[in-house]
């Protein structure tokens, strides 16, 4: 029997997978730039000195989550609830106490982290040359912050615009650029971290911009309601920080107890990993205001197909890039100069780790977005304690390869323990037709390259293994067929040289 259309459902997944589709170019771009900069820093400073900027760059992560405190979510969720309660007054006032808070805190821990930097570069880091970059990393942290929150806000408007052009395609733009510029004269580390602060210079004036354009005019006073929304920030906030801490306290380990070169090998690594689910950051930005509209207006239905969905998409597009970095991990780290390609276990188990995290889907966003961040936070915070823990138990013993194998598991353990939660509080599961076939066909591919890989030469493993993923994956999944889904948005694209009507998720 085929099932009922639900046009209103329709509607939203095309929404979300046009806002995803944007969001997934711009991504590619991002992480595409993302990887040349890498490239660029390995190889123009070298193990060792890469290590350093790592290590100052997940300062400048976990800082500007403090200083954010969790007023980037909190605005995507009351802007968008405000919204779909037709509260103009609501959402002004949310957007300016939201960015009065932020940039508060991020003023008044730049000026301590900046008076700190060559203590910290000396008793924690044992490590002076980390002085310098830890005081850019200072000035950095206000603008890093504010651009945060302010596309945040941007986001509640159900428009990923402004997240898409700015964060993924105009700041890794900017960094890209005057890094290649500043390096090749020889500037250096220095050079690095002048290119840092411009991109976010940049990005923290643009984002101001769009979000101004997106407020308009209106004449309904601003309504603050510091209690609700500080409330949410402060949950959210810890539930992100946690997460963040997820990311980078192994960073932050790794430069404690080991040398800034096995940094800079662990973050290589790492910078893969991330390439290889780059499609997740689009999708979960598209999905998460529609989390907070179907909830508050009741649509438990096209929520929870939504919700599989966006996992299915998640799951599909990044599963080729999971194999080929899964088997020739020596290969691609190869390309970023000699003694790189050392990370390629730390490689293989980070891979297994984040591919677990893909294929839970958006289920944080889930918790968080329909208004229970305190189970979220309870969750990340357990997990980053036994990340941390791990950490030191396991880096002294086995170096990087404990650490990769710490975040994996913890990471790990944290999605699955998501998944139950929403199935039990919210009766979803994140697991559907579309999911089953992708796993299918890249069961499929994986055993057509490993027996492909017999009959390449040695010096064409790489491309002809990314091939035959590729070509067999694509293949496996047109034979198995299309979900009603994947038809959607084929039609979508198919009238995207006509008019198309408004988007409407209320």
């Amino acid at each position: 029997m085929t099932p009922e259309r639900d046009p209103r459902g329709d509607r939203e997944i095309v929404g979300m997978a046009r806002g995803g589709g944007l969001n997934l170019v711009s991504s590619a771009f991002s992480h595409v730039a993302d990887l040349g900069l890498s490239l660029l820093l390995a190889r123009e400073l070298g193990r060792s000195i890469v290590g350093v900027y790592w290590q100052s760059y997940a300062v400048l992560a976990l800082l500007s989550l403090v200083a954010v405190s969790g007023t980037g979510s909190a605005l995507t969720r009351y802007v968008a609830v405000y919204r779909a309660e037709r509260d103009p007054g609501g959402v002004r006032g949310t957007v300016r106490l939201g960015l009065a808070v932020t940039i508060f805190v991020a003023l008044l821990m730049g000026a301590c982290l900046y008076g700190a930097a060559g203590w910290l570069a000396d008793q924690a880091f044992d490590d002076t040359r980390l002085a310098s970059p830890l005081r850019a990393v200072a000035v950095t942290l206000p603008l890093f912050a504010f651009a945060h929150a302010a596309l945040g806000a941007t986001k509640g408007f159900k428009t990923m615009k402004p997240f898409a052009l700015i964060h993924l395609v105009l700041e890794p733009s900017l960094r890209l650029s005057f890094a290649a510029v500043l390096l090749l004269r020889g500037a250096g580390l220095p050079g690095a971290m002048v290119a840092l602060f411009v991109s976010h210079l940049g990005a923290a004036l643009t984002s101001a911009v769009a979000l101004r354009r997106l407020m308009g005019r209106s004449a309904a006073a601003p309504k603050y309601r510091p209690r609700q929304l500080l409330g949410f920030s402060f949950v959210s906030w810890m539930a992100t920080l946690a997460t963040s801490g997820l990311t980078w306290a192994d960073t932050i380990l790794i430069g404690i107890f080991l040398s800034s070169s096995d940094v800079g090998v662990y973050n290589v690594a790492t910078r893969l990993v991330v390439l290889a689910s780059f499609v997740m950051l689009p999708i979960n930005a598209s999905f998460a205001p529609r989390i907070a509209t179907l909830y508050q207006q009741g649509r438990a239905d096209t929520l929870r197909r939504t919700y599989a969905a966006a996992t299915s998409w998640i799951v599909r597009l990044s599963l080729p890039a999971f194999i080929i970095i899964s088997l020739y991990p020596r290969e691609l780290l190869s390309f970023f100069g000699p003694g790189f390609a050392v990370g390629a276990a730390v490689t293989v188990i980070l891979a297994a780790g984040k591919f677990v995290d893909a294929g839970t889907g958006p289920c944080a966003l889930m918790l968080n977005m329909s208004g229970r961040p305190v189970i979220n936070m309870t969750n990340n915070i357990v997990v980053l304690v036994l990340n941390v823990t791990l950490n030191i138990w396991l880096i002294p013993i086995y170096g990087i390869i404990g650490s990769a194998a710490a975040w994996a598991a913890a990471l790990a353990l944290v999605n699955l323990a998501r998944v139950v939660q929403v199935r039990m509080i919210m009766g979803m599961l994140p697991f559907g037709a579309g999911m089953a076939k992708g796993l299918i066909a890249g069961g499929g591919a994986l055993v057509a390259v490993v027996a492909a890989r017999s009959f390449a030469p040695p010096e064409l493993a790489l491309a002809t293994g990314a091939g035959v993923v590729v070509v067999s994956f694509v293949a496996l999944n047109l034979i198995l067929g299309l979900t009603a889904e994947d038809r959607l948005i084929l039609g979508m694209l198919g009238r995207l040289g006509r008019p198309r009507a408004a988007d409407s998720g209320n």
